[in-house]
């Protein structure tokens, strides 16, 4: 039994669905333009340097899912999928998937990004096992809080060996695992698997991964 393990975000992705999450609910008007707008972008080119606060991140993203309730923002993160998401699934992400669907690998979507979001680009990849940053919930609706450990940076190892354990598997249950990723901040669970793969890389991860003779491919 192998393990395949995808990053979501500027790796099956060819952009971030966290950052036009923001832009989308800016440009529905949900979020005020001039409040959001500068911020959403901070952080994104926070996230790209490796310098981000993840909690300050995430009350900025998840404190809008409090506001509204679930049946609304369900509503409009279909509109999300048709507008922003579909167009950024390309044919080469959705063929490496297949293929390790096709070989009976365990597939894993794991993001830092909130499930909210992306159980349903999960689901539109055919991978059935999302690993993501969960918001918290109470009586079916979000408080704007974040449940648990995010998964971001070394939080998705922990994430990962938690939900490993769920199933009764560990790190020797795989004969082989990958991870592909675009993003220096996944640099602790690259080192952890056998074939880390480098995906459109930034420049960090791409000196990394020369320097140790990692893959390199593209999906763009």
């Amino acid at each position: 039994m192998n393990l395949a393990l995808f990053d979501l975000d500027n790796t099956l992705l060819s952009g971030d669905s966290d950052f036009e999450w923001a832009q989308f609910l800016i440009e529905q008007g949900v979020l005020d333009r001039e409040l959001f707008e500068a911020k959403n972008l901070t952080f994104y080119q926070q996230y790209k340097a490796g310098t981000l606060d993840i909690h300050e991140f995430l009350d900025f993203q998840l404190k809008p899912l409090s506001r509204h309730a679930h049946k609304v923002l369900d509503a409009w993160h279909e509109e999300f999928m048709r507008r922003k998401v579909r167009g950024m699934m390309g044919n080469a992400a959705r063929e490496l998937v297949a293929r390790h669907r096709a070989a009976h690998d365990v597939c894993v979507i794991i993001t830092a990004t909130n499930s909210f979001v992306t159980a349903p680009i999960a689901r539109e990849f055919g991978v059935e096992h999302l690993i993501a940053t969960e918001p918290e919930q109470k009586d079916g609706e979000f408080t704007g809080r974040v449940a648990g450990v995010p998964c971001f940076r070394e939080g998705k190892i922990t994430r990962l060996e938690s939900w490993m354990a769920q199933h009764g598997w560990s790190w020797n249950s795989f004969a082989g695992s990958w991870f592909y990723s675009d993003s220096l901040n996944d640099l602790p669970l690259l080192r952890k698997v056998k074939n880390p793969v480098a995906v459109d890389p930034d420049a960090t991860l791409r000196a990394h991964a020369e320097q140790h003779g990692w893959r390199i491919m593209t999906l763009r």
